[in-house]
């Protein structure tokens, strides 16, 4: 695989094991083959070894002492709670902007969810929503809360959303009540507008992983009506 220029190498490593288990390629307890790995991604084990501490560091994979690392429980209840967390520490952030309301931040929130609305594309559109988070993050998170943010987003994966054909009509209201409730300075309702909008990413995730029978239908009772 050619490597990614601007890219740091434990960040493949990442988004590689992260693929590797939303479809379905490793499943929950199964060991992480770390020559495979550096064949496939043409990379020594150090940059490995580095995403491995990540990636345990936000509750992928665990590690046995001379055992290696495994593959940690993965389910519905996973998904869910990693959105959840996600939800949680965007909201502290967006209850800073509106509690803010800096008139620069605001501009440029509403440039980009008029790009957001302009682009119905979904790589474009996701590709403006992380602009739309990188900006509030940058001014309202501070180092602590913004690598809490980054550990919460491995189950969160750009790719995923890119590839993902309705981001437009499904994100974009979630998008415009935050950048409301910002406007008005209502801190409870910019919480809301990032927890619902999670709540719904982790609902869409679920169903894709369940038609790539990643998840057992069976196991889901509630999907199978949708």
């Amino acid at each position: 695989m050619p490597k990614k220029y601007g890219v740091k190498e434990k960040d493949l490593v990442v988004s590689y094991v992260v693929n590797l288990i939303l479809t379905g390629k490793l499943r929950s307890g199964d060991r992480i083959d770390r020559n495979e790995i550096a064949r496939a991604l043409g990379l020594s084990r150090v940059p490995i070894q580095e995403a491995v501490v990540q990636l345990e560091h936000d509750g992928i994979l665990s590690t046995l002492y001379h055992r290696g690392a495994y593959v940690e429980p993965f389910d519905e209840s996973v998904v869910r709670e990693h959105h959840e967390v996600y939800g949680v520490l965007n909201g502290i952030v967006a209850a800073r902007a509106a509690a803010d309301q800096n008139p620069a931040i605001l501009e440029e929130l509403d440039r980009l969810l008029d790009v957001m609305r302009n682009n119905p594309e979904s790589r474009a559109f996701n590709e403006a929503g992380w602009e739309f988070r990188r900006v509030i993050n940058d001014k309202y998170a501070g180092p602590r809360l913004l690598a809490l943010i980054r550990a919460s987003q491995a189950l969160v994966p750009r790719a995923f959303w890119g590839a993902y054909q309705g981001s437009h009509h499904e994100m974009l209201p979630f998008y415009e009540d935050e950048v409301a409730a910002i406007h008005r300075g209502d801190v409870e309702a910019a919480r809301a507008a990032c927890a619902e909008r999670s709540e719904v990413m982790a609902k869409i995730m679920i169903s894709e992983l369940v038609r790539r029978g990643v998840f057992t239908p069976s196991a889901h009772p509630a999907l199978r009506s949708n």
